[in-house]
């Protein structure tokens, strides 16, 4: 783009000068007025994709429901996040009904942190073995392993980095796609 924008700068310039210039022998040269160089000026915005928490949260909601927290699976699993109750009572939420949780996106909001906190704390030896790192074909990442664990459980994130076994859930998302499809972005805030 930077190219782009210096060539047409030099090509404006040129132009407006274009009468200072000696004129070739029998070679017409046209003069492109400044006004056609300010206007036909096109600039594409660059998309700037953040690789912290929230985008991380908002990129799992989105694949995981399209972002809606009152969504319900074919399997039960709830909210933006398609949280199991068995996974909500594990992590604190036993008190929570499910028409509570659908109906508070805070509380969703919440779990999640909490699963991925504890998560992280189930995969620490992982993530400080393979993080940054190939293993059976796939680039590991802290993020990815935890997007991974939300999707099929830190046990088989676990047994994937041992074996290479491809878990996949109940509507046949593989594993590795998490993997790869969440890693690289920033989770030093969760502790």
């Amino acid at each position: 783009m930077i190219k782009l924008s210096r060539l047409i700068i030099i090509v404006c310039v040129t132009a407006a000068f274009a009468n200072y210039l000696p004129k070739p022998i029998h070679t017409p040269i046209k003069v492109i007025p400044k006004e056609v160089c300010i206007t036909t000026l096109e600039v594409t915005p660059i998309k700037i994709v953040s690789k912290e928490l929230p985008n991380f949260l908002n990129q799992i909601g989105k694949r995981e429901s399209s972002n809606q927290y009152d969504i319900v699976n074919k399997f039960g699993y709830m909210g933006k996040y398609q949280f199991g109750r068995k996974t909500l009572n594990k992590i604190g939420f036993k008190h929570i009904s499910n028409e509570k949780f659908l109906s508070t996106p805070s509380i969703q909001e919440e779990a999640m942190l909490k699963l991925l906190k504890s998560n992280k704390h189930t995969l620490r030896r992982q993530i400080k073995k393979y993080a940054n790192t190939l293993r059976h074909g796939v680039y590991i990442t802290e993020s990815g392993m935890l997007a991974a664990a939300h999707l099929a459980g830190a046990g088989n994130v676990k047994k994937f980095l041992r074996t290479g076994k491809d878990k996949q859930d109940g509507l046949g998302t593989p594993l590795t796609e998490y993997l790869t499809k969440f890693g690289g972005y920033n989770l030093a805030l969760i502790n």
